[in-house]
């Protein structure tokens, strides 16, 4: 009988086998901790093979969706293993979603199952009686007196399934692992699909990326449905390292844990940083190494030097729900440990290289050429390759807007400098065009950020009748920092080009997302209300 050498040499790449293997190799080593409760990776993969074994007992078929609408707790790590494990499609929902948003995910998801922290109850009783696919709702009973909804309650659905392996119903690598929703922020979201293969790439990729072993401990400040926690529920497993899940940001709680549970590596956007340095418990220096991974925003040079300044390693990446999170790192170079900490921390701002597995990252003009490497000359970032989502979920126009001309378009303006090194310079709608000048709101904001009063910040270009739009600053202050607003306009003034220095500003708490991002586009519809963009300044 002749044998095919590709049935040898070939097997599916899945993060099911990352869990398969750790359990081999690791069984007694602790997996998570949460709380004063804590599980080894035997116990771990038995709960998994559990939640496999029930969703099949309870009709689960190959593809279809289970979502999740759950904090950064035990079970949803559990789910990202015994979904897929099951045959099913994850679908982790932002809990930060008013109920009109789940209502509109979990239809157009066609989820069959839906599990539910009691905290989120009342916003699932608002849509309950509009859900058209959802068969079953498990609620998962995490702190005491919420009332929950009517059903099983997550632990007792467990407890009616045995824990012993379940096979894989999976037959290509290709299949989809998980449905990633989009914020929406200008029009309807997209959910955003994973692959099998391109998790288990990308699973790899944060291991190398951010130096995960055995030892680490890894502490759950990034949420885990935020493009599948940007695939760190799968390195983190795949590596043996231990899970420390946090169901709530607290800036005292999580310098505790640091201390305690002596952590090694969290995943933050930058405004989280900002809270955590201002934060009363900052230690003037760490105890141990602490590697912090940013993204969601390019961290100022200001930022950097006050993380580094504590002792901590910050790895700056870059990426977009429709590359499975971060896609490029800036690979810091030795001789930049030459340089002094202002200049080295200018260029750890940048969004750098591709990761190890990622294909290509370029810069690019409209007739999609490459624009010239001078660190000056702005494109579009495009991308391909292991790391790109499938298309958007039974939305194939959008997909093929998104693909065209064979790449990831992002919508983020860039520009390359000779190194190969890549650095954002905007959105495509944040980009600001002043009396013809075009101004880059991320270096006003990165101007604004080294000042000593300035907390948090966003800038936006608003109405103008000369110029068509200026820019305008909000910025929220440090407590108990006085600075008025021609003192920071003069600040800017001293720095930066006149013409792109703001010529308002307003101090307000600034409107975030729950993954620390600001919502600039919340500040420009009430600065633009009653404007077209398109007739001013024409």
């Amino acid at each position: 009988m002749s044998v095919d050498p590709l049935a040898v040499c070939t097997s599916i790449l899945t993060p099911l086998s990352l869990l398969e293997r750790t359990h081999k190799v690791y069984p007694h080593k602790t997996a998570l901790i949460y709380d004063s409760t804590s599980w080894t990776y035997a116990q771990f993969a038995q709960r998994v093979n559990q939640l496999a074994h029930r969703l099949r007992q309870e009709g689960l078929q190959k593809g279809d969706r289970v979502a999740f609408l759950c904090p950064n707790i035990p079970p949803m790590l559990e789910a990202h293993f015994g979904v897929p494990l099951a045959g099913g499609i994850l679908v982790c929902i932002n809990i930060r979603l008013s109920p009109q948003e789940i209502l509109y995910i979990l239809n157009h998801s066609g989820a069959k199952f839906l599990f539910v922290d009691t905290e989120w109850t009342n916003n699932i009783k608002q849509i309950q009686s509009q859900l058209e696919t959802v068969e079953k709702i498990i609620h998962i009973s995490d702190q005491e007196n919420l009332a929950p909804l009517e059903g099983e309650e997550y632990q007792g659905f467990l407890d009616k399934a045995n824990s012993k392996s379940v096979p894989w119903l999976i037959s290509d690598e290709m299949e989809t692992i998980s449905i990633n929703y989009t914020s929406g922020t200008t029009g309807k979201p997209k959910g955003v699909m994973y692959s099998h293969r391109g998790a288990y790439l990308n699973s790899l990729g944060e291991i190398l990326e951010t130096r995960l072993t055995p030892e680490s401990v890894y502490l759950w400040t990034l949420p885990m449905f935020h493009c599948n926690g940007w695939c760190f529920p799968w390195a983190v497993t795949a590596i043996g390292a231990t899970h420390l899940c946090l169901r709530k940001f607290n800036a005292a709680l999580i310098w505790q844990l640091i201390h305690e549970q002596k952590v090694s590596h969290l995943c933050a956007a930058p405004i989280v940083l900002i809270s955590l340095l201002n934060d009363a418990n900052c230690p003037q220096k760490l105890e141990v190494p602490l590697r912090i991974t940013t993204a969601g925003a390019p961290p100022s040079p200001t930022l950097i030097e006050k993380i580094t300044a504590i002792g901590a390693k910050i790895t700056h990446v870059y990426g977009l729900t429709e590359v499975y999170g971060p896609y490029s790192v800036c690979e810091e170079q030795p001789q930049w440990q030459e340089l002094n900490l202002p200049e080295r921390a200018k260029r750890l701002a940048r969004q750098g290289v591709p990761y190890i597995g990622a294909e290509g990252l370029r810069v690019v003009d409209e007739q999609m050429q490459d624009v010239p490497a001078d660190g000056e000359t702005i494109g579009e970032v495009i991308m391909r390759g292991n790391m790109v989502m499938k298309g958007y979920y039974n939305d194939p126009q959008a997909t093929e807007n998104a693909f065209s001309g064979g790449w990831f378009h992002s919508g983020d303006i860039g520009v390359m400098y000779p190194d190969g090194y890549m650095e954002l310079r905007d959105r495509i709608k944040d980009i600001i065009i002043t009396g013809g000048e075009t101004v880059s709101s991320i270096e006003v904001e990165q101007c604004l950020y080294a000042h000593e009063g300035v907390l948090e910040c966003a800038v936006i270009g608003v109405p103008h009748e000369k110029w068509g739009e200026t820019p305008k600053a909000f910025v929220t202050l440090k407590e108990d920092f006085t600075v008025t607003e021609q003192d920071l306009i003069e600040f800017c003034r001293s720095k930066i080009a006149h013409y792109k220095c703001p010529t308002a500003i307003e101090f307000i708490v600034l409107p975030k997302t729950s993954t620390g991002k600001i919502q600039k586009y919340l500040l420009r519809q009430k600065e633009w209300k009653g404007f077209d963009k398109k007739i001013l300044g024409s």
